[in-house]
């Protein structure tokens, strides 16, 4: 075992696991996100999302070995090359301190379907179920580029390691 490596992830095997563990924990916050994309008040879903994938993100990093105070722990060039490839696999959050301003770029990324989700909040009942499924959508999907990209990153360590 490698002293200077601090990803947790030491086999295949584990990257595996841990991209499994981290896959379920992507379902369960999407499932608390959806329910509260269903309440019918203006605001409350971004706050929610926002600070709930803030939290998985971190989470998310710190099960793959990845967060920023981790990576700082690296030889340089194992340093240059988890960064390459979070660059590379478009992981813009691994290995980064996650901060608000950062959160909002990425759900920017998926606008037309917050402004979806904030139209169809408009519809009674139905509108609600339409919002709480796209939140659904959007966070599960975020949440799991960001899962593949540590792993990918993760993989890549160990390959050079």
């Amino acid at each position: 075992m490698r002293s200077e490596w601090t990803v947790l992830p030491a086999t295949p095997k584990d990257i595996e696991d841990t991209r499994e563990r981290c896959r379920r924990l992507v379902r369960r916050r999407a499932v608390i996100s959806a329910g509260v994309s269903a309440v019918p008040i203006p605001g409350v879903d971004v706050v929610s999302d926002l600070t709930l994938f803030k939290k998985l993100v971190d989470d998310v990093n710190a099960a793959f070995g990845l967060t920023e105070h981790q990576i700082d722990q690296l030889q340089p060039n194992h340093k240059l090359i988890a960064y390459k490839v979070a660059v590379g696999v478009g992981g813009v959050m691994v290995g980064r301190l996650v901060t608000r301003e950062l959160l909002l770029t990425v759900f920017k990324r998926m606008g037309l379907k917050m402004m979806t989700k904030s139209a169809a909040r408009l519809v009674p009942i139905a509108g609600q179920i339409a919002s709480a499924a796209i939140g659904f959508t959007m966070f599960r999907k975020l949440g799991y580029e960001h899962v593949e990209a540590c792993a990918k990153v993760a993989s890549e360590l160990m390959a050079v390691g």
